[in-house]
């Protein structure tokens, strides 16, 4: 404690920082930011924008950057992406946008991006289920994960599948992200030795197209596998992250 309180006294650890390393969060004026969850836990806390402010979120992204070097904010729309950007624009931080995955992430200039020697490969049934992979590959990218996302390999035209198969078997850890009836994570789940992460998806229409029909086809998988909630990109990723650590850290 006295290293920490010295620090902010000499200049170099802002309060905000101090309070982080004491109590494992930083507070801001819209509300506690869990600066000790990568430590704690292995994944970075996410910045949830749904329901939020676009102050709000700045203000937590801000908490973000300055307790733990980097952000990630998540269900970002237009105008919160706008605002996290134009705040971090003459700081030196990096800030990377994905429009169609709606998430931010920043990066402070002092951050040192981990590299986890780990390959997650992250495969879709279609195109229009990238919003939901491309969160997933947000938070895998974040702790230094070997992240590659394959595209549109839907089970209607099986062959797409197929020929991906040799860089789909490399990986370390699945997610497969699929609407519809999701047939796609029990097919890769019966071609792939390492463990696979269900994403249902709300693409589609008709009876159970909200993502209801995918989810019950995925818990009844005849193959093992795991499986997360509807659209649930950022618990898929972060599963597949604790698995990529899991395995970096074998010796």
């Amino acid at each position: 404690m006295r290293e920490t309180l010295e620090a902010v006294a000499d200049g170099e650890l802002s309060v905000a920082a101090a309070e982080a390393r004491l109590s494992g969060y930083a507070t801001t004026p819209s509300g506690r930011f869990d600066a000790a969850r990568e430590h704690r836990r292995g994944i970075p806390e996410g910045i949830l924008a749904e329901g939020k402010t676009s102050a709000e979120v700045v203000d937590l992204a801000e908490a973000a950057v300055e307790t733990t070097g980097h952000a990630l904010v998540t269900r970002a729309d237009a105008d919160v992406r706008e605002a996290v950007e134009a705040a971090f624009r003459s700081t030196g931080a990096t800030v990377s946008v994905d429009e169609r995955a709606e998430t931010v992430s920043v990066t402070g200039e002092a951050f040192d991006q981990p590299s986890l020697a780990a390959a997650v490969r992250i495969v879709t049934g279609g195109t229009s289920d990238y919003p939901v992979a491309g969160e997933a590959a947000a938070v895998v990218e974040a702790v230094g994960a070997d992240c590659r996302l394959i595209e549109d390999v839907g089970v209607a035209n099986i062959d797409r599948l197929f020929d991906q198969l040799e860089e789909i078997r490399a990986a370390d850890v699945v997610i497969a992200v699929a609407g519809r009836e999701a047939a796609l994570p029990t097919v890769v789940a019966g071609q792939v030795d390492c463990p696979v992460i269900g994403v249902p998806v709300s693409t589609g229409y008709g009876h159970g197209g909200d993502g209801e029909a995918a989810l019950a086809g995925l818990l009844q998988s005849c193959t093992a596998l795991s499986v997360v909630n509807v659209d649930a990109g950022f618990t898929a990723g972060a599963q597949a992250a604790l698995i990529a650590r899991g395995i970096d850290a074998d010796p």
